[in-house]
């Protein structure tokens, strides 16, 4: 056993850029102070300015170097300034978590022209937009890297009682992006993979408690899972030992769902 070679499981992320978007809240700002624990420095990005200083603030006082983006992602011209931004404060991406999304909360003969714009492109376009752009970047400096897309569960089963078929698509149709991105990108050595979050206790997931009371009785394990019940899967993700994963998502639904 002396002999025997172990994996690579360091979660030192010492020199490694990272951009997370939708981190004033809920999923995203707790990868964003997990990915700056292991060392790396941390773009972070919303549309609430006050709300990124308050976290910037909590990322420097951990000694994370850390460059807050003010940016819409449902407006492209603001996603391309915001990627200058980052490479012109911290450098060459080389993590990207494309976590920020919303959701329909309409029955679809119900959604609009400015609601099926909006969830769409938020959920889809932003995340393919800021993946092309990171990816040729580490193309032309010939540098690999980790990209990982925030789905849910909802691409994988609808429920009749709670509308989001919308949603539901724009997720599938992220996990389908995971998947073709990674064949395409995988001889650049630039691994795309997703996550597919359950129930999880958010600012998003709040208003929905809001509207139909205490869900969490129709889990088999009858709870809301905790945001850092997250940080193995990512910092998987983003580590040396998932050097040959690329183009999974991996569920994190407590049990929710089969498939």
């Amino acid at each position: 056993m002396s002999d025997y070679r172990l994996p690579n499981f360091s979660l030192d992320l010492g020199g490694q850029v990272a951009m997370v978007t939708g981190a004033t809240s809920g999923l995203g700002y707790r990868f964003a102070k997990v990915l700056a624990a292991c060392g790396a420095s941390i773009a972070i990005c919303g549309r609430r300015a006050d709300r990124l200083e308050g976290l910037a603030k909590e990322l420097r006082e951990m000694g994370a170097k850390c460059e807050p983006v003010v940016m819409d992602v449902t407006d492209r011209k603001q996603l391309r300034a915001g990627l200058e931004q980052v490479n012109d404060k911290l450098g060459l991406i080389t993590i990207l978590v494309n976590n920020a999304g919303v959701p329909d909360a309409q029955r679809a003969t119900k959604i609009d022209d400015e609601l099926l714009d909006k969830v769409l492109d938020t959920n889809l376009e932003a995340p393919w937009i800021l993946s092309c752009a990171v990816a040729e970047a580490l193309r032309k400096a010939k540098r690999p890297g980790r990209i990982v897309n925030i789905a849910s569960i909802a691409a994988y089963n609808v429920q009749a009682a709670v509308p989001t078929a919308l949603y539901s698509v724009s997720k599938s149709a992220v996990v389908r992006m995971t998947e073709a991105l990674a064949v395409e990108w995988s001889q650049l050595h630039i691994n795309v993979n997703a996550i597919a979050p359950g129930f999880f206790a958010s600012e998003m997931t709040d208003g929905m408690v809001e509207r139909m009371g205490d869900i969490s009785q129709y889990f088999p394990r009858k709870r809301t899972c905790d945001p850092e019940q997250l940080d193995s899967t990512l910092l998987f993700l983003v580590s040396p030992s998932s050097e040959c994963v690329t183009g999974t998502c991996i569920k994190v639904d407590d049990g929710r769902t089969s498939r």
